[in-house]
């Protein structure tokens, strides 16, 4: 092990979609690693980036800087104004300095294993093993890249996700998550051991696709609630997993290394889905051309009359709503001086949209410009969380009515929720669990400069946790 004296390290652990009611209370009197460094440290909830969605979220924590500073809004983004340019937002849409960048900068060595928004890898002072958009083990992924090679010869092949989250197999991918998450630790290990380091920045995306594929299993409120389930205690088993696996990972830092354990957002059960082009065909906002789909369609396979069209959306874990502008879009139909008073009008429809029991979903809407320091890149015109992120967005065209109980991409029983996790022990400066309120998101980065003694710069405006 490497010991320099003076230095003090920093170790962040993330958890994709760490869930504050699972980690802080109904599962933790299993989970005595996670409570002891909640019981020496700072603790509570972190609230996320709107959108709570893995990508931006992460690429925002590691660089102090909201979704719009970004330009990037979800896992896909409009690539220009044609209606059917989407493209993934990877480490080439990050256009801002992340945390190893800026440590780089000032003689800081990182490694960074698997945190979102990170392939295809880019040099830095220190190693990298991107994260789950990397497409196949065959590509270059690692920084340098013969660090590829000796990982290999370590561990086999590396499993930057599971293949098939959303399947109805899940035995099989019980099996997968636990084997990918126990691969990722073990080069963790490995990785904290074979080099100096001042960061150690580290992404498991295991518990985002546990609780996506098992939430049903474990919830008596769920819709798809089966009780006396072999899978019942599967998420709850998992989280007592991790636990081991952090403990284990704790062994390998100096014992004044500060920890952070953070999540980009939390996890709720999913009651399902609004067709939101099926609403807007309902409403008159958006017209086909021909007759109505016989079958369940996407909305790049249909031939939709722009020249009468005002609105479309995208699906996914929240809504996305793009006006057809006169001189934006290239058949747009709506006036400039028209946009904010039918943008009202819209939400205000979505807003007093009710659900099965004829009950207020509880859906917010939300304007770019109304969230974001600046709005850089393609943000969508509207910005929607049906119920509260209770129901997720569907895309496709064909189901006959708005409110849907399936999922147009495979089964999926949860939702991201707006609170994900923070716990912060930093031995140099003892929190003694005191429970942290109001934490955010953006707080991180400027909580690990702080740690390092580098001043911010100036476009990150959020304060330090403490």
């Amino acid at each position: 092990m490497f010991r320099r004296k003076g230095r003090r390290r920093l170790a962040l652990i993330g958890l994709d979609c760490a869930e504050p009611t699972l980690l802080f209370d109904r599962f933790a009197a299993d989970l005595p690693a996670i409570g002891r460094l909640r019981a020496r440290g700072l603790w509570g909830t972190l609230e996320s980036v709107i959108p709570a969605i893995t990508v931006p979220a992460w690429s925002c924590m590691m660089s102090g800087q909201d979704p719009g500073a970004l330009g990037i809004y979800g896992f896909r983004n409009r690539a220009d104004y044609r209606y059917d340019r989407l493209v993934t937002a990877n480490s080439d849409a990050v256009m801002v300095p992340r945390l190893w960048d800026i440590l780089s900068r000032h003689g800081k060595r990182s490694i960074v294993l698997n945190v979102p928004g990170t392939y295809p890898p880019r040099p830095l002072n220190g190693q990298m093993i991107s994260c789950f958009l990397t497409p196949n083990p065959g590509v270059d992924y690692t920084y340098p890249s013969g660090l590829k090679a000796e990982l290999e010869a370590r561990v086999g092949t590396y499993p930057f996700d599971a293949t098939d989250f959303r399947t109805h197999d899940k035995a099989r991918l019980l099996r997968e998550v636990t084997d990918m998450t126990r691969t990722h630790f073990e080069a963790a290990r490995w990785l904290t051991k074979r080099q100096d380091w001042d960061l150690f920045a580290f992404v498991e995306i295991g518990l985002d696709r546990m609780q996506h594929a098992f939430w049903s299993f474990m919830d008596p409120l769920h819709k798809d609630f089966v009780e006396a389930s072999p899978f019942a205690n599967a998420i709850r088993d998992y989280y007592v997993f991790l636990d081991d696996e952090i403990d284990r990972l704790l062994h390998t830092f100096d014992d004044d290394t500060a920890v952070l354990i953070v999540s980009d957002h939390g996890a709720r059960r999913m009651d399902g889905g609004v067709a939101i082009n099926e609403w807007l065909i309902q409403q008159g906002y958006l017209r086909l051309n021909g007759p109505y789909p016989t079958a369940v369609t996407r909305p790049d396979m249909l031939d939709i009359d722009w020249s009468s069209t005002m609105a479309w959306g995208e699906g996914g874990y929240y809504g996305r709503l793009f006006l057809n502008i006169t001189g934006r879009e290239p058949q747009g139909i709506v006036k400039a001086e028209d946009v904010h008073a039918l943008l009202d009008e819209i939400a205000g429809k979505l807003g007093a949209m009710t659900g099965p029991d004829g009950t207020s979903l509880g859906t917010r809407c939300f304007r770019p410009e109304q969230l974001y320091s600046r709005v850089e890149g393609i943000p969508p015109d509207l910005l929607i969380y049906f119920g509260d992120l209770a129901w997720r967005s569907l895309g496709s065209i064909g189901w006959g009515r708005t409110l849907v109980l399936e999922n147009d991409t495979g089964p999926d029983d949860a939702n991201h929720a707006q609170q994900g996790v923070v716990i912060y022990d930093d031995p140099a400066d003892p929190g003694a669990g005191r429970k942290l309120e109001g934490a955010h998101l953006l707080q991180i980065a400027p909580t690990v400069l702080r740690h390092f003694g580098i001043a911010q710069p100036g476009n990150i405006r959020a304060r330090p946790l403490g």
